[in-house]
């Protein structure tokens, strides 16, 4: 028999830690879970293409009851020490709040109490002495602060289970125990934080059935302040309480129910005698939930407020992506601190939230300003006030049309060159900025998706009384039309859009609340319709808020378009060349090939073989009321063009650099490399020069948008040399056409030397990377040769071939 040191973990966990585990009264089937994965694993961009990260896996968990969680355990195999996985298990613990970390080989266990909640904060065990279920119970009570039996009693009401066996994710779980359990020790109001796309209705209903079922609340009201809001609710995750629940409509009150959805408008009339809400007696309800509790629910100067402070007694749960702090308002003084705060990064990070791309144009008017000429009129021929208008003032103030006209054209500019049929929305100041949005989009939108359907473009905003159907069509991931809404800001919460591919932002942004609502629309993840990462297209400097500390979640990329810049995905993908590391395994990631993109639209069949990828932000919803209107000057024949040329990206650690990309670059070469000759020898003497590139991309030098800076078909060779040094560069083209005039390679015969053509036609196309990796053997033309096996054996073996590369590189740069 094989010694226990010679056992794979594996082995060691079925062997000897699952029968102590057992042994100490754990049951296998309900109360010990293997190999749980508690994360998605991050979606990683790099261009166009995707891969999900490695999920994180724990190998035991241990519960108490159902979504109860009491232990983890990190497992090794007997070559290690005991305690060798305790830094892992400490590690998910902590990101799974679970109150005992504990670490095994096979021999014992080490076992660390969190929080103080056992009788000492570590101890050894052996295999016969594996803390038992009551053990661990009461670490947990002690951990959670339940001291009493009815808070006990409270924190052991069971979840719901539906016949599709959905579970809670981690975080979900983590906000439902703590929400539970502080009402258990009778807290009556709770705040949780978590961002836009994590399942907060799913979240609450768990509370609230939790709750109801156990009888610790019997009446229950849920507020929100949009009509799709309720109506999504009760058709989606609180569909299971059936007749039990209902929605108020039209002021109307049945106190027969015991769950009740309403919006805050629903129950106000704005008069204190007639309000609605007062039909039902202020301890009617114990349990209240605010949806998007930030949209006003503690002002104190509007109906809503009135409501909580009319149902005082209930226990009241704010829930939102993004508690309003303002000198006047509070969410944190009315709810307390956040009991649980799951953000926009960790989301991420955890691969439930779709990470994002920016791309900022930046308009002549926008940047430096507008000021009328003299005697400049309107539209109807009426002076125009003389002085300087600016973002804040155009379409809200002062109407520009060439300024619509160019927002417009670039849109359509991007998405034609991208993915026509990507749903995207546009943000604009108001409902009539939408309006005429829409109509200049239409100028430039492709002929033949217009000929097929009148409704590419759209524009939903709460005065439009067809925009509800709209609206329904436009998240819904079946429904290929409508394509574009233009929507005002009032549309930037509470609509699942899961298909949402782009956001643009024509709009002003006031605050980090509304700019973290809208950043959210676009969060949502549907692999199934190539949603994984979404594109923000910024025209008012919007995205300045990414540098904004009370920001949590920094994008892939940040890319300013010049003047003559086409839009296109590929604008704001050059220069992602740099590796991308996987935290969870700390390796590099691998993508696969993909082709994406619309590269040309003539007779492709529209929606059916349209490209998934890309994606965007955004979510509209209907909202009851009319805007105010304003008035606004309208004028035309004013010189509005793309002005900006500073290019905004992301250095290796993730932050913004805002100093010339060559400056940048240079002061990363120099930092290497102290002389053209010390480069040169480094050069010269790295088996693979893409040993050098990646050392340099590495400090967060971008070479690919370097070479559209500069010029794009130089060697990589010849851009360092000349950024840093100013030395004279060759194209590839050009130094690919000294070493056939060299005629080095007579020696190989004809096969050989065909292959050697091919890799230096190849190195004039794309550079020297990928010449030097293997898989070069299986593109065309050189696959057309033979095999990889056939072609290595045309020069002898895998070590001559290898050398071959190494000649042919050094024929490359002889001239250097």
């Amino acid at each position: 028999m094989d010694s226990k040191k010679s056992l794979s973990e594996r082995d060691i966990i079925t062997k000897y830690i699952l029968p102590a585990i057992e042994q100490s009264g754990w049951n296998k089937q309900i109360q010990i879970r293997e190999e749980v994965t508690f994360t998605a694993g991050r979606i990683f961009v790099k261009g166009k293409k995707t891969k999900r990260g490695e999920k994180k896996r724990a190998d035991i968990i241990i519960y108490y009851k159902p979504n109860i969680p009491v232990a983890v355990v990190e497992a090794k195999d007997n070559t290690h020490t005991v305690g060798a996985g305790m830094q892992q298990a400490l590690e998910y613990a902590g990101t799974l709040d679970i109150p005992v970390a504990i670490s095994s080989n096979g021999d014992g266990f080490v076992i660390q109490y969190r929080k103080n909640c056992g009788n000492v904060v570590s101890e050894n065990a052996d295999l016969d002495h594996f803390p038992t279920p009551a053990e661990l119970w009461e670490c947990y009570k002690k951990y959670n602060g339940l001291e009493t039996q009815d808070a006990e009693e409270t924190s052991l009401c069971s979840y719901f289970f539906d016949a599709e066996g959905r579970t809670p994710r981690y975080y979900q779980r983590i906000a439902i125990n703590r929400t539970v359990e502080a009402i258990a020790r009778g807290q009556n109001r709770i705040l949780l934080v978590m961002a836009t796309g994590t399942g907060k209705t799913y979240t609450a209903f768990q509370i609230i059935y939790r709750l109801w079922k156990a009888g610790c609340k019997k009446r229950i009201l849920y507020l929100a302040d949009r009509n799709n809001l309720i109506t999504q609710t009760k058709k989606g995750d609180f569909k299971h309480f059936k007749d039990k629940c209902h929605i108020i409509r039209h002021k109307y009150i049945d106190k027969s129910y015991e769950i009740y959805l309403a919006l805050y408008q629903g129950l106000t009339n704005y008069d204190e005698e007639t309000d609605a809400y007062k039909q039902f007696s202020p301890d009617f309800f114990d349990l209240i939930i605010v949806d998007e509790c930030h949209r006003g629910s503690v002002d104190e100067d509007k109906a809503w407020h009135k409501i909580l402070s009319y149902f005082s007694s209930a226990t009241q749960i704010g829930m939102t992506a993004t508690p309003k702090e303002t000198k006047a308002l509070s969410n944190i003084e009315y709810f307390g601190e956040p009991i649980y705060t799951y953000s926009l990064k960790q989301g991420i990070d955890d691969g439930f939230l779709a990470p994002y791309k920016v791309l900022r144009v930046g308009m002549n008017i926008d940047l430096e300003g507008y000021r009328p000429e003299r005697d400049k009129t309107d539209i109807n021929g009426e002076l125009i006030e003389d002085r300087l208008y600016n973002t804040k003032d155009f379409d809200r103030n002062i109407v520009i049309d060439e300024r619509t006209d160019l927002v417009a054209r670039k849109i359509m500019e991007y998405l034609t060159n991208s993915d026509p049929m990507a749903k995207t929305i546009v943000f604009c100041v108001d409902i009539e900025h939408a309006e005429r949005m829409r109509q200049a989009l239409l100028k430039y939108a492709p002929e033949k998706i217009t000929a097929r359907s009148d409704k590419y473009i759209v524009r939903i905003t709460g005065a439009d009384p067809v925009a509800k159907g709209y609206l329904e069509d436009f998240i819904n991931p079946e429904q290929k039309f409508p394509v574009i809404a233009t929507t005002s800001k009032l549309m930037s919460t509470g609509t699942d859009a899961q298909t949402c591919k782009v956001i643009c932002l024509d709009e002003n942004i006031g605050s980090m609340t509304e700019f973290k609502q809208i950043i959210g629309r676009g969060t949502r993840i549907n692999e199934e319709y190539g949603k994984q990462y979404f594109t923000i297209i910024d025209f008012r400097n919007v995205t300045d808020k990414f540098a904004d500390k009370d920001f949590d979640g920094a994008p892939v990329r940040i890319k300013e378009a010049k003047q003559d810049d086409k839009l296109s995905e590929e604008i704001i993908d050059e220069g992602t060349g740099e590796e991308q590391i996987d935290p969870v395994t700390g390796e590099e990631v691998e993508f696969a090939e993909v082709v994406y993109g619309n590269e040309n639209l003539e007779g492709y069949e529209l929606g059916e073989d349209t490209p998934q990828y890309g994606a965007v932000v955004a979510v509209p919803e209907l909202v009851e009321g009319v805007e105010t209107t304003r008035k606004k000057t309208y004028i035309n024949g004013v010189d509005v063009s793309i002005l900006s040329e500073r290019r905004q990206f992301l250095d290796a650690n993730g932050k913004l650099i805002t100093c010339s990309l060559k400056e940048y670059t240079k002061t990363g070469i120099l930092t290497s490399y102290r002389s053209l000759d010390n480069f040169l020898q480094a050069w010269n003497d790295a088996e693979k020069k893409r040993a050098i590139i990646e050392e340099l991309e590495n400090q967060g030098i971008i070479f690919e948008e370097l070479k559209d800076e500069i010029k794009n078909d130089l060697d990589i060779f010849d851009l360092i040399c000349h950024i840093a040094w100013d030395a004279p560069a060759l194209t590839r083209k050009e130094r690919a056409e000294n070493v056939r005039k060299r005629n080095y390679w007579t020696k190989y015969g004809d096969k050989a030397r065909a292959v050697l053509d091919a890799l230096l036609d190849k190195y004039a196309q794309t550079g020297i990377e990928e010449i030097e990796d293997m898989k070069v053997l299986t593109v065309d033309p050189i696959k057309e040769i033979g095999t990889p096996a056939e072609i290595v054996n045309l020069f002898g073996g895998k070590p001559q071939y290898l050398q071959a590369i190494r000649e042919l590189e050094a024929e490359i740069y002889k001239v250097a």
